[in-house]
C-alpha cells in the first residue's frame, strides 16, 4: 500500500507523475470505446466513451446520410419557398419558422410541442412490418407517424434548423428498467443545464429529474455515438450494449 505524506504541492505533483509511469494507460483494442468525454459536457453529468464499431453506430451512420439529404432539400426550400416541390419539407419548415423567432426555453418547447403533435406514435412493426427502423425527418413527416427515435431525429434536425447549436444537442438512449424497454429523447443544453425533449411529454424535464425512472445508456451527437460508462442495455450487459440496445424501442 502506498503511503504518501503531502508535504507540499510540489510533492503531490511528483507523486502523480510517478503514478502515471507505474500505471500507464491500457492500449484499447479496435471496436471498443476510445476516448473519455468530460462529464460536464454531457447530459446526466456522467462520463462517456466513443463507440467505434457495432450495429448502433452503423444504424446511425446510415440514417445520418439520409438526414444530410433532407438538410439539402430543406435548405433549397427555405431559400425559395414558392419553388419548393416538397410539401413535406414546407410542413417541416413551418415548424422551424415557429421556433426561429423564439429564444431559450420557448424555442425548445415549441419544437418539442409541434413535432409531438404532428407525428402520431406508432411502432416500427406496425409501420414497416419490421423492428428498429430509423427514419430521417422528412420520411417521418411524410408518413405522419413514427416511434420514439423518429421523433428524436426529427427534433434533433429541427432544433438545428431553428438556430440551436449542434454542440448543445444530443439524442439520448435511455433504459426504463420498470417497463423493461429502451426509449429515445433529445437532450438540449440551455444555460448549462440539459432538458429532455420527449415524445411522451409536452413538458421538458431536466436530466436529473428523469433519473428516477430512466437510466442513460447511449448518446448520439454530431460526431457519432458514445456509450455511458458502465451502461448496460436491453440485451443485457455493457459489452454487448452497442450491438442491440435499440432493439426494444417501440414507443
Amino acid at each position: 500500500m502506498w503511503r504518501v505524506v503531502a508535504r507540499s504541492a510540489w510533492h503531490a505533483v511528483l507523486f502523480a507523475w510517478g503514478l502515471s509511469l507505474i500505471f500507464p494507460p491500457t492500449e484499447l483494442m479496435a471496436g471498443t470505446p476510445v476516448s473519455s468525454v468530460d462529464r460536464a459536457d454531457q447530459p446526466f453529468g456522467l462520463s462517456t466513451s466513443r463507440v467505434t464499431t457495432g450495429t448502433l453506430l452503423e444504424k446511425w451512420l446510415d440514417v445520418e446520410h439520409e438526414v444530410d439529404d433532407d438538410r439539402r432539400v430543406l435548405r433549397l426550400c427555405d431559400q425559395d419557398r414558392a419553388s419548393c416541390r416538397s410539401r413535406t419539407a414546407l410542413r417541416f419548415l413551418a415548424i422551424v419558422d415557429g421556433a426561429r423567432n423564439l429564444q431559450g426555453r420557448a424555442r425548445l418547447g415549441e419544437i418539442n410541442r409541434a413535432i409531438n403533435l404532428t407525428v402520431k406514435p406508432m411502432s416500427d412493426l406496425a409501420l414497416y412490418g419490421a423492428e428498429d427502423v430509423w427514419s430521417p425527418p422528412l420520411a417521418t413527416f411524410a408518413r405522419g407517424a413514427g416511434d420514439c427515435e423518429d421523433y428524436a431525429i426529427a427534433k434533433f434536425v429541427a432544433l438545428q434548423e431553428a438556430g440551436v447549436s449542434a454542440d448543445d444537442l444530443r439524442i439520448v438512449i435511455l433504459r426504463d428498467d420498470v417497463r423493461d424497454e429502451d426509449h429515445a429523447v433529445v437532450a438540449a443544453r440551455l444555460d448549462g443545464n440539459w432538458l429532455m425533449l420527449d415524445n411522451l411529454h409536452m413538458a421538458m424535464a431536466g436530466d436529473q429529474q428523469v433519473r428516477d425512472y430512466y437510466r442513460p445508456i447511449f448518446l448520439i451527437d454530431r460526431d457519432g455515438v458514445e456509450r455511458y460508462s458502465g451502461a448496460s442495455s436491453a440485451s443485457g450487459g455493457a459489452a454487448r450494449g452497442n450491438e442491440r440496445a435499440i432493439g426494444q424501442i417501440l414507443h
